[in-house]
């Protein structure tokens, strides 16, 4: 299973890649959003050199020789890059299976719980409550996550009182029997995050994600030893001996690793093996209606330690304008839960129109030298 050609297919925000191998074998995956036009030269300058040629067939050790090779660039775009690699391999070895991804860790659900998740700090109280309304309706969501705080805030709303104002309205409109869960972005201080932690167990919110800057783990540690209420975080990191820290020091009570942060799929899966044996659930962090949500529902219909619910963006075309017709077939919703199709690999196929208006580049194994 000889690698033979990687190519990318990117504008500013997503990037697919395309794995070809000399037997044959054809698999899609995904570098992370943003900046994904730098992640793709990343892809040709820094992980590509260093797998043409070689076999597919290891994909923990191809990652390990990039990331050995590339040891000075500790950075987030070679992460984001290398994902682009790491689940294009899958796809292939799903494909030679005849089973999709999931299938082939053990799992194979028809659908996954997913929660409702909301991306707007600007928006008010009232007409998030409002569309969570008719989301609820539409969908059966049965679990909404929305904003508090302002990102990276120093203790700041985004404007005073809305913190209060959302989680009061949200569960006055939506029910009792609505699970609500809040993201805060690194917005709080230990204090004020315990602070606003209680008021969100007086209205009953059973999910409380990054309450104080993720890159003060310590600080973390002390809301979630504080409060009786779930503490959540992870999304950011990449590095291994953080994730290990973690763990190890029990900073929160739920991890959320991020697929194309990460590296891909094989990292993802060590941490929540790591997570496992620490007996903490693993609800992955997908925050968009890329590819990234589709791995991310192969992992949580597979892992046994999978939390209670799959991130689930509800932003449209006015919000995400670059998401739209990337690959098919889309994500439905039914009742609350993701239907999966396990199709061999990823089950989608890249969308030609969407492939032929994107910034192409091609490495091949005689280009390599």
């Amino acid at each position: 299973m000889k690698i033979i050609s990687i190519e990318t297919f990117t504008n500013e925000y997503i990037g697919l890649v395309r794995v070809r191998t000399e037997e044959g074998d054809e698999g899609w995956g995904q570098t992370s959003a943003y900046n994904a036009d730098i992640s793709a030269q990343v892809v040709h300058r820094q992980v590509a050199p260093h797998v043409l040629g070689r076999s597919g067939l290891d994909i923990t050790d191809l990652n390990r020789e990039v990331l050995e090779r590339e040891h000075k660039f500790p950075g987030t775009y070679l992460y984001r890059a290398l994902c682009g690699l790491d689940t294009a391999l899958w796809d292939i070895h799903a494909k030679r299976a005849n089973k999709s991804v999931c299938q082939l860790l053990g799992g194979n659900p028809d659908s996954i719980p997913v929660y409702a998740s909301s991306m707007q700090r600007e928006i008010t109280p009232e007409a998030e409550a409002e569309r969570f309304l008719k989301l609820k309706e539409r969908f059966g969501y049965k679990a909404f996550k929305f904003r508090i705080g302002k990102e990276c805030g120093h203790d700041l709303d985004q404007w005073p009182g809305r913190t209060e104002d959302i989680v009061m309205q949200l569960r006055q409109v939506l029910g009792d029997d609505v699970a609500l869960l809040v993201d805060a972005n690194s917005a709080y201080t230990p204090t004020k995050a315990i602070e606003v932690g209680h008021m969100l167990q007086d209205y009953g919110v059973s999910h409380f994600e990054e309450p104080c800057p993720y890159w003060k783990p310590d600080w973390t540690r002390q809301v979630k030893d504080a409060l009786d209420i779930d503490i959540s975080g992870g999304e950011q990191d990449n590095d291994m001996r953080i994730w290990k820290h973690m763990i190890d020091t029990q900073v929160v009570n739920i991890l959320q690793p991020d697929v194309c942060y990460m590296g891909g799929f094989t990292r993802t899966l060590e941490v929540a093996k790591l997570a496992q044996k620490a007996h903490l659930p693993v609800t992955l962090h997908c925050a968009n209606l890329s590819l990234v949500t589709l791995f991310s529902a192969h992992i949580m219909g597979s892992i046994p330690n999978a939390g209670k619910y799959l991130e689930f963006s509800i932003e449209g075309l006015d919000y995400y304008h670059w998401q739209d017709n990337i690959f098919s077939p889309t994500f439905k919703i039914v009742e609350g839960q993701l239907l999966m199709n396990h199709k061999p690999g990823w089950g989608i196929e890249a969308n030609p129109d969407w492939l032929s208006q994107s910034n192409y580049q091609m490495s091949h194994e005689s280009s390599r030298f």
